[in-house]
């Protein structure tokens, strides 16, 4: 890390629709921390071309993510006292299964890894991560009910598949103590019952997390 930067508190992560952003908004009001946003507007309009030529925009569409949260991310670690929605450590899931499907070919991928790789030598990974994991009937019920016109046209299986390489993902997860919440039944944002254990659980997390700091 890089002297006078400071470490992101908490990444809050998760599949398309599973509340990441109504989460971070919460945990930004309940532990006084700065909410960084996961998206762009150079983003949803690339996310909109790809959405409808995959195998073209998959590339730029992937590297211009990665660019733009490695960015974002290096401006949380200035700041400190910070809860994001998403990050760099979770790009290549994407990446990942863009390869398998074939809108990445292995070159791009290559060059992709590349690029991750050396731009993870620059930021440190956050305290804490907090993966809501939701089975993918559920991810899809949510993502209808919000109603993203480019999300609402993306067949089950492409949710399910990047459900499935989430889930691999934070299975070997290494790089920061890792909390997994269990969301299908919780709804946090209008039910106090949920947002009180939700929260009861990150707190505990944190405190785990800052001990093991000391230790």
């Amino acid at each position: 890390m890089v002297e006078g930067d400071k470490r992101v508190k908490i990444v809050v992560d998760g599949v398309t629709g599973v509340g990441k952003s109504s989460l971070v908004k919460i945990l930004s009001e309940e532990f006084n921390l700065k909410p960084f946003s996961e998206m762009f507007e150079d983003e949803n309009m690339l996310l909109h071309k790809f959405f409808h030529d995959r195998a073209k925009w998959a590339f730029p569409m992937q590297t211009n993510f990665l660019t733009n949260r490695f960015k974002q991310y290096r401006q949380a670690m200035k700041i400190g006292g910070v809860v994001m929605d998403r990050s760099i450590y979770s790009d290549k899931i994407f990446a990942r299964m863009y390869l398998e499907y074939g809108y990445l070919n292995p070159e791009e991928y290559a060059v992709y890894n590349n690029l991750l790789n050396v731009l993870l030598d620059y930021v440190t990974p956050p305290q804490l991560l907090v993966y809501l994991r939701v089975s993918t009937d559920e991810a899809v019920r949510r993502i209808r009910k919000r109603g993203r016109p480019d999300e609402l046209e993306v067949e089950y299986e492409y949710w399910d598949t990047l459900n499935k390489f989430y889930e691999e993902n934070y299975s070997n997860f290494g790089e920061s103590r890792l909390l997994i919440i269990q969301a299908d039944d919780l709804d946090y944002v209008n039910r106090t019952e949920d947002r009180e254990y939700v929260l009861s659980r990150i707190k505990q997390a944190l405190d785990l997390a800052d001990a093991q700091k000391v230790g």
